[in-house]
């Protein structure tokens, strides 16, 4: 069914290019211009910020660029991007420009995305942006771009916070399994806010990535696949895997994890760390962290910017493996649209100086001022802004900064996760193991939800690692095998 479904994907694609790119291309705009089409999570025709982002875009390609480009911004309705993306691509509308955020390798593998690689070469700015990740990513999956800075989530806590516990210099000197233990025990038996303040020392989002980001490296699980008496055996069946699960459990029964995380949104999750509610949040490197910083000064006080915390430190330490197979989301170009090179000439844009200026600062009068032959971010700028499109980590504006773009926190967590970076041994999957791969981490997160909460005893971690193994797990494990030697 599935291949079905792909080959008809496939041939609407055709259909449509052949239908529809012929009226795009012959005639240009009244005014001259040429219609890019352009489909972005959160970036609609119905938001100002957007329709205003963009028509500053047109107006630095064209004074800057002589391209003279009108976007159209497709409108998506609420929901699952990934699976809104799919249906609009299956209805055979296809954009020129595409940001995918998951479900994109289905469309690539029916060669319906352009490869990328030959207009990097050739590119003025884009080849000199490209980090070691985007480079290793690109030569894996040449058909997504994401120049942004490492994702690895880094957990924060109040800054006054910090500085009123008494096992804070431990935690920072050596962050070891222990020590992280006695800091999150000393924010729940003595709360830094107050009886009840916090009333957890951790929360998250829904699962339990965002704790294991402080604690998987510790426990030794330092890739995907752990080489495992010169086996290699994926890490949510090892015996690693096992003993994490039982400190978590253990976080869980003392009331240092918020029973509520399994349910808790991005959103409910930030509340409750502004709020005083949880102690300590995971968030990702660099503007995420400045934006939980600035909110939490503005709920609270000048005095309680965020502080960030070191992975936890054992068998390895960091913030978790880099994956290097493709990249998780990203911008694509329709192999199928006949103004790919005039699509990849505004990415290229966007990483020139020029192109930075719009993308990384915004709109002046709002988001910066210029005085004195410097920029001044404003708070607007600090609470609001963020790039739509790159964020490389070399950035030279036309004229110096008053203040830099990211606060101390921001850059702290970003040299952390950039000392802690090491690429991971995963690999793109076949397409005959998908539906069983999802399958298994299903079983995955229905146990581990078990065992840490109580409802199911340790020892049923074992007959997880049976059930993950009859459920394509062995097949799995063996092809795995084959790809790491």
């Amino acid at each position: 069914m599935k291949k079905l479904m792909l080959i008809m994907l496939a041939s609407l694609f055709a259909f449509a290019a052949g239908c529809s790119e012929k009226t795009e291309t012959s005639e240009k705009n009244e005014d001259g211009s040429t219609t890019i089409r352009i489909v972005m999570k959160d970036e609609n025709p119905s938001n100002p910020a957007s329709v205003a982002y963009f028509e500053a875009l047109e107006k630095g390609l064209k004074n800057d660029e002589k391209l003279n480009v009108k976007f159209e911004l497709v409108e998506m309705p609420q929901g699952n991007y990934a699976e809104k993306l799919n249906l609009l691509l299956l209805s055979g509308d296809i954009p020129d420009m595409i940001y995918f955020q998951g479900g994109d390798q289905q469309i690539a593998d029916q060669d319906l995305l352009e490869d990328l690689t030959p207009h990097l070469e050739k590119s003025k700015y884009l080849k000199d942006s490209l980090e070691p990740w985007n480079k290793k990513r690109l030569e894996n999956y040449p058909y997504l771009l994401w120049v942004k800075p490492l994702s690895q989530k880094t957990p924060v806590i109040r800054g006054d916070w910090f500085e009123k516990m008494e096992t804070s210099k431990a935690l920072v000197a050596d962050p070891t399994i222990d020590n992280y233990y006695n800091f999150f025990k000393e924010l729940k038996t003595n709360p830094p806010g107050g009886e009840g303040k916090p009333a957890y020392a951790f929360t998250a989002a829904g699962d339990l990535e965002e704790l294991n980001a402080i604690f998987n490296m510790s426990f030794g699980i330092t890739s995907s696949w752990l080489n495992s008496g010169g086996k290699y055996e994926y890490y949510k069946i090892s015996n690693q895997e096992k003993e994490k699960l039982a400190f978590y459990q253990k976080l869980y029964k003392e009331g240092l994890l918020d029973p509520g995380y399994i349910t808790k949104e991005w959103d409910t999750k930030e509340k409750a760390f502004y709020d005083g509610e949880a102690g300590v949040i995971v968030g990702t490197a660099g503007k995420v962290i400045d934006i939980y910083n600035g909110k939490m000064m503005q709920t609270n006080g000048e005095n309680t910017g965020v502080k960030v915390l070191p992975p936890a430190k054992g068998e390895g330490q960091g913030f978790g493996a880099t994956d290097v197979t493709k990249e998780a989301r990203g911008v694509a170009i329709s192999s199928q649209s006949d103004k790919k090179k005039l699509a990849f000439k505004i990415l290229d844009y966007l990483a020139s100086p020029k192109g930075q200026m719009i993308d990384r600062l915004g709109f002046e009068g709002e988001h910066y001022k210029v005085e004195d032959g410097k920029i001044d971010l404003t708070n607007t700028y600090y609470e609001q802004w963020f790039a739509r499109f790159w964020e490389p980590s070399e950035f030279k504006p036309e004229m110096p900064l008053e203040k830099p773009l990211l606060g101390g926190a921001a850059e702290e967590s970003l040299k952390m996760v950039n000392e802690f970076y090491q690429e991971d041994n995963l690999f793109i999957l076949p397409e005959e193991y998908i539906a069983n791969w999802d399958a298994m981490e299903n079983l995955y997160k229905e146990y581990a939800t078990d065992i840490i909460t109580g409802k199911r005893p340790l020892e049923d971690f074992d007959a997880f690692v049976k059930e993950w193994n009859a459920a394509g797990g062995k097949e799995i494990t063996e092809y795995a095998n084959k790809q790491l030697k």
